[in-house]
């Protein structure tokens, strides 16, 4: 390794050089001088990358019918996105140093800017699936870049609430997302989806470069290890590819899944050797040799899984059986994440007084709580019965969040920060899309399940169906349809019955299922040292 890439220059010399002896005569306290402005600056950033992950979603059926796509086609605009990202978010560390953190975030911001204008812009499928894929590579350093910024431009001693402003980004964004996107199609037209981003990351870049120094500690590496970014892109994209068709082609009876999880396995391995082996490597597998971070990123996986699972059914379950619109789901949503946001500002406020291995534990019970109710919604059950469910899982995700980042990073050094947030970021995020993928399958194939068992008791000589069905068809003859359609619409109507009864008793064993996951990774915590975070074990080096 070789220079250390010192403090960023004053704001507008972006690239220049400042002198030793300008920083020698800089006062301590200046260093966070500028904290909360950071704190906005990089969270409004990671949340216009997180928003953007599933804000295309309620618009793919504009863009299919814009574009002449397909289905199959048009899935590529987030796919695309998502793979490009997660490769980014482990090299983020290293390319943080080797450019510099300031000119990293800010170059990667404006990326992410101008691929968001000329996915708008786009005028056919290829340029807007290229432009996300730009877009992509842009977003993946607003994640672990934007959280060890914070992490340094906070004194120790406040670290948690740098970290609880993150985490409200991090927890309401992914759920704004397809509300966002709904209530701009509906009133707007898709381009706009992406638009929306230019002038708000036009901001983030001028405060990030206004504001952000360079990594005290950062050490720059003097060779590009261009072995372990490609072993690095073809791991993770394969793996990332395989979860998001995975469904779609049913898993292992197709050959492509199959092969890109045997792509995936090899090249994973041929990456950690590399980079173990390597004196300067992309990513810095040296650092989980700290118990707290090895333990806090397999528990973020668990936590990105029921997470991202539960984000991903809830909506589906709102929309397609009580049919619900994007914007309604949203308001159903929105007292959650609110309930989210106030829990993380007070913890982060408390965060060196509170032991995270008791609040993880709380906040867990709580969402197993939440996912137990949810379990008990029915077809005639309204807004206010989701209403303290949601509301009880967004305090118990507050609980979790902070607590979990700050003691995984807790006996870090300050420039392994980089690295150590990369990785953390990385776990959550392909748990998040192993936790879609996983709750996808599941949740046809319990519904198909269910609707299986349902059929077996209905029949001709059921008299309760027979009951039924003849009620139906006088339903049906008094809107003036004729008898014999009406008695064949009454089957149908049943079957449709039927067919939304089995689809409850699925999202129900979900939503136990999501709970379940959280509870079970309880014990990793018991390999954790402490469960104070960083500023509470004293200075890190």
């Amino acid at each position: 390794m070789s220079t250390t890439v010192g403090p960023a220059p004053a704001a507008g010399t972006l690239g220049a050089t400042a002198s030793p002896q300008a920083h020698a005569v800089a006062h301590p306290e200046d260093k966070y001088k500028h904290k909360y402005l950071i704190a906005i600056a990089v969270t409004l950033a990671a949340v216009l990358e997180l928003i953007d992950t599933s804000i295309v979603n309620v618009a793919i059926p504009h863009m299919m019918g814009n574009l002449g796509a397909t289905i199959d086609e048009i899935s590529w605009v987030s796919t695309g996105y998502i793979i490009a990202n997660v490769i980014v978010i482990p090299m983020s560390g290293w390319l943080s140093a080797y450019f510099g953190r300031r000119r990293y975030l800010t170059g990667s911001i404006m990326l992410f800017v101008v691929a968001s204008f000329m996915c708008g812009a786009a005028t056919s499928l290829g340029g807007l699936i290229l432009w996300r894929v730009v877009q992509g590579l842009g977003g993946g350093a607003l994640l672990s870049t934007a959280q060890a910024t914070l992490f340094e431009s906070f004194p120790p001693e406040e670290a948690g609430i740098g970290q609880a402003m993150f985490g409200v980004g991090v927890m309401v964004g992914p759920t704004i997302g397809p509300t966002l996107g709904g209530w701009i199609t509906d009133n707007y037209n898709w381009p706009w989806i992406f638009y929306i981003n230019v002038p708000l990351g036009i901001l983030a870049a001028i405060m990030v470069m206004s504001y952000v120094r360079n990594a005290e500690h950062q050490e720059r590496a003097d060779r590009i290890d261009i072995w372990g970014i490609l072993l690095l892109t073809i791991t993770v994209g394969s793996l990332q590819w395989m979860l998001e068709r995975g469904e779609r082609y049913d898993w292992f009876d197709s050959r492509l899944v199959t092969s890109l999880a045997i792509t995936a396995a090899v090249s994973g391995v041929a990456l950690i050797v590399r980079e173990l082996m390597t004196d300067e490597p992309i990513i810095d597998l040296h650092v989980l040799k700290s118990r707290q971070l090895a333990t806090g990123v397999t528990f973020a996986a668990a936590l990105g899984l029921s997470l991202y699972g539960g984000v991903f059914v809830l909506p589906i379950f709102l929309q397609q059986l009580h049919g619900f619109t994007a914007w309604q789901t949203g308001k159903v949503i929105l007292p959650g994440a609110l309930a989210s946001a106030f829990t993380m500002a007070f913890v982060g406020r408390n965060a060196r007084r509170l032991d995270a291995r008791y609040t993880i534990v709380i906040g867990s019970a709580l969402f197993m709580v939440s996912m137990w109710q949810l379990s008990r919604i029915t077809l005639d059950s309204g807004t206010d019965d989701l209403f303290w469910p949601l509301v009880l899982r967004g305090v118990g995700l507050g609980l979790i969040f902070v607590p979990l980042t700050n003691a995984s990073m807790a006996d870090l050094s300050v420039r392994q920060l980089a690295q150590g947030t990369g990785l953390f970021n990385l776990t959550r995020q392909l748990g998040g899309s192993l936790g879609i993928a996983l709750m996808a399958t599941l949740l046809s194939r319990f519904t198909a399940t269910r609707h299986a068992v349902l059929t077996e008791h209905v029949g001709a000589w059921d008299p309760a169906s027979a009951s039924r069905l003849d009620m139906i068809a006088r339903g049906l003859m008094a809107h003036g349809v004729n008898p014999i359609v009406a008695k064949q619409q009454a089957l149908f109507v049943l079957d449709r019955q039927i067919s939304a009864q089995a689809s409850v008793l699925a999202f129900s064993k979900i939503y136990l299922l999501n709970g379940i996951i959280l509870l079970a990774a309880l014990p990793l915590l018991l390999f954790w040292k402490t469960g104070r975070g960083r500023g509470s074990m004293g200075p890190s080096h």
